[in-house]
């Protein structure tokens, strides 16, 4: 990881803690893991309200989840912790030339153009290429080799936007999840189409939508 990269992925830790209830769930995953009812009973919280924390420190690389039965246990991702550490530490490096735009950089402003501040997703994009970002953007929640059920894809996916069929059903058009036959379970599979599965290129103008 490069020395921006590691600048980007602390900020990204600060905004998640930003807040006083992630705070809170950090110092218990911190005495052990535990499951999102679990802290939701610690903390006198929904478990909605706890699940959305806890994809907003997933999401800065904060907490890992594994499954155990229908339930998924989260635990502190200690690494990324003591990566911080030392990036906190490190000492700051010369001013370097500024880069050439990448998919990186073309992802963080689609996604400061369609999610708030708490991360969720306001509108859905015309631009393919745009719309394909929030649904890799939405992909990250989900851990590889885990399988969900419909009823858990849908509680996760609507910490993102209300519109939870339309998520799910473009995480499995576009070839970044799978699914058994009738709408079982769900798992990534992480290949990426990079074409409308219908169109093969511009997306059809929908409801809630920007350019």
């Amino acid at each position: 990881m490069t020395a921006e990269a590691q600048l980007d992925q602390l900020l990204g830790f600060f905004k998640a803690l930003a807040e006083p209830s992630r705070l809170k769930i950090v110092g218990i995953l911190a005495r052990g893991p535990s499951t999102v009812e679990g802290i939701a009973r610690q903390l006198g919280l929904s478990d909605s309200t706890v699940s959305h924390h806890l994809s907003r420190l997933a999401r800065a690389g904060l907490v890992r989840a594994r499954a155990e039965g229908y339930y998924s246990v989260y635990a502190l991702e200690l690494q990324a912790l003591r990566t911080s550490a030392k990036v906190l530490l490190r000492e700051a490096e010369k001013p370097k030339a500024p880069r050439e735009a990448t998919l990186d950089q073309f992802d963080r402003k689609v996604l400061d153009a369609f999610t708030d501040a708490d991360g969720r997703i306001t509108a859905f994009p015309v631009q393919e290429k745009k719309f394909l970002v929030l649904v890799r953007y939405v992909l990250k929640a989900f851990e590889p080799g885990v399988k969900y059920t419909e009823k858990r894809v849908n509680q996760m996916l609507k910490e993102y936007n209300e519109d939870t069929a339309r998520l799910r059903r473009s995480l499995v058009e576009y070839k970044y999840m799978a699914r058994e036959g009738g709408g079982g379970k769900y798992w990534r599979i992480d290949e990426g189409a990079q074409a409308s599965p219908e169109t093969g290129g511009e997306m059809n103008t929908r409801h809630h939508s920007r350019p």
